[in-house]
């Protein structure tokens, strides 16, 4: 009797402890989280603006794919400070400089080895496998914080580059009214010359904007004046292919340094041909005092036949409405020029992703940083849930949804489908980046993260005008156009610009002031005698005000920038 009765308390035992754990096999009443608890990371981030519990179609996103959600905790004032105390910053942590604080936190032991118990290669060997250069820089990043003590790695950097080819879209993309260029037949344009002929016949044949206001050639504005005037020293280096630096130009090829002054150089070459503009009457004469904003309001207006930035000039005029009656701006560069790019970090940029050396989530926080840098997570970080916004063709070709480019032209689009919010309320807040958006996809048929640069994005341009000048350049893009002319491109090295003594920066205001006035001065000469009067005047005013020592620091400079790009160059990221 003794025996029957102790069998069956066990037995009601096995029910009891089957019906805890088991049950919710068999119980459609357990809910997800029952199974398995969703754990909530904290993630510091000094670069986001919001606080609070990642929202929206990201946040189920995490949920499905790791079964966490964010805490986005953002930097303000003391914040570093009374997180550090405790020794807690986070259980992620998201740098926007891998200096100063960073630094801090790398001596007071406050960041996660990802090497330790093998964390890396065990929850993150995506990135162990393709990030190989950004791991490497920070190990050695670290060697150099602690003195050569050790060269433990503590995360990977932003914008990761996955090859010395990737670079980001180029912004000198010489665009001109290509509408009015079909109907003057297609010109030959090889140098500055030929391009004040063009600019010339367009506004002959279109003198009015889409409102009837005079149009011109070219709109200039002074908003980003530094050293020189912008747009002057900007079209140098869209034809030359020179980098600003200080009060000139630098070659990447020689490093050499071409000052402002130079006769024949860069700079005061391209004054000049401004100065012809406004001499023929098509430059408009409001660039002297207009603000940015203003010129680009002329530009949506039809008010400018040229602009050598896609930034004013394609991105701004070229709406469904100017598309559908077929007028476009679109590349025309000058034979003669050799544009510059800017090349993408291979080894990643100063926007650290770490994790936090008191977090319970190691292996947790590994995954998320893992997910986010495979082709997958980036790719829906940017565009939205994968097989909603965005997906791969049958050839491996990326393209977005009809919901995806809804998505891209309106972020307060509605995703729906069992999503809450809008596309902009869901994306991640943390504001970093894994993968430079420039960066080539290795799951795809041989494309970036850039949707404007995939196939189906060309495919997409419905535009007859857009087609012609496909045609006639053989790209689909401006990127391809670009790619396919004589330019240059500028490496990510280490180089960091030197501070000038307190006896140069009083010399550097007197003399860049009398620069910027002149040259403003000289673009609106009324002729060559005038034009010419205040250039001499101006340089005689910058060289008595000190310009040779203004030049010597910037030669020095050019030299240091020269070693530290040679000096990437030969590193094996």
């Amino acid at each position: 009797m003794f025996e029957k009765k102790m069998k069956y308390q066990k037995w009601i035992s096995f029910l009891l402890i089957f019906s805890i754990f088991g049950g919710c096999i068999f119980f459609s009443g357990c809910s997800q989280e029952e199974k398995k608890k969703v754990v909530t990371l904290d993630v510091y981030s000094m670069l986001a603006n919001y606080s609070g519990l990642q929202e929206g179609w990201m946040a189920d996103v995490l949920k499905e794919k790791l079964n966490v959600r964010l805490n986005i905790l953002p930097q303000g004032p003391g914040v570093f400070e009374s997180r550090a105390k405790t020794g807690n910053l986070g259980d992620i942590v998201v740098w926007g400089s891998d200096s100063n604080l960073y630094i801090k936190a790398v001596k007071e032991g406050l960041l996660y080895d990802w090497n330790e118990r093998n964390l890396l290669w065990e929850k993150g060997s995506y990135i162990a496998e393709h990030m190989q250069p950004a791991i490497r820089k920070n190990k050695a990043l670290t060697l150099e914080i602690t003195k050569g003590e050790k060269d433990t790695l503590y995360g990977v950097g932003n914008g990761v580059a996955t090859s010395r080819n990737d670079h980001e879209d180029y912004i000198y993309t010489w665009d001109i009214r290509w509408d009015l260029y079909k109907k003057l037949g297609y010109p030959e344009l090889e140098n500055m010359d030929d391009l004040l002929v063009l600019l010339k016949e367009m506004c002959k044949l279109s003198p009015k904007n889409d409102i009837g206001e005079p149009a011109f050639g070219m709109s200039l504005w002074p908003d980003w004046d530094d050293a020189m005037v912008m747009y002057v020293k900007a079209t140098a280096t869209a034809y030359y292919g020179y980098d600003e630096l200080g009060i000139g130009l630098y070659d990447q090829d020689t490093g050499a340094f071409h000052g402002a002054l130079e006769k024949n150089g860069p700079y005061l070459n391209m004054l000049k041909f401004y100065n012809m503009l406004n001499q023929e009457g098509i430059l408009d004469p409001d660039s002297r005092t207009q603000s940015y904003e203003d010129a680009l309001k002329k530009m949506q207006k039809g008010s400018v036949m040229c602009s050598i930035f896609n930034y004013a000039g394609q991105n701004v005029y070229n709406t469904p409405e100017h598309l559908k009656q077929g007028k476009a701006m679109l590349g025309r560069c000058p034979g003669e020029a050799c544009p510059l790019g800017y090349g993408a970090a291979i080894a990643g940029k100063e926007w650290i992703w770490s994790i936090g050396a008191a977090t319970k989530h190691p292996k947790l926080c590994m995954k998320l940083l893992n997910y986010l840098c495979t082709p997958e997570g980036r790719l829906t970080t940017e565009y939205g849930p994968k097989g909603l916004c965005w997906d791969y063709d049958s050839d491996y070709n990326t393209f977005l949804t009809k919901l995806g480019k809804n998505c891209k032209k309106n972020s307060q689009q509605k995703l729906g489908h069992g999503y809450k919010g809008t596309f902009f309320e869901g994306y991640l807040k943390i504001e970093n980046e894994t993968w430079s958006i420039f960066a080539s996809n290795p799951e795809s048929n041989g494309e970036t993260y850039n949707y404007q640069n995939w196939k189906s994005a060309a495919e997409d341009s419905s535009s007859g005008i857009e087609k012609d000048w496909q045609k006639k350049m053989g790209a689909i893009n401006s990127t391809e156009y670009v790619d396919h002319l004589d330019h240059k491109i500028s490496p990510v090295s280490d180089y960091h610009m030197g501070e000038k003594s307190d006896g140069l920066k009083k010399i550097w205001q007197v003399v860049t002031k009398e620069l910027k006035e002149s040259s403003w001065k000289a673009i609106y000469a009324k002729n060559d005698e005038e034009y010419k009067k205040i250039v001499e005047e101006m340089i005689k005013k910058c060289q008595d005000a000190g310009y040779a020592s203004c030049v010597k620091w910037c030669e020095n400079e050019s030299q240091k920038r020269f070693d530290a790009e040679k000096e990437i160059l030969k590193r094996a990221w």
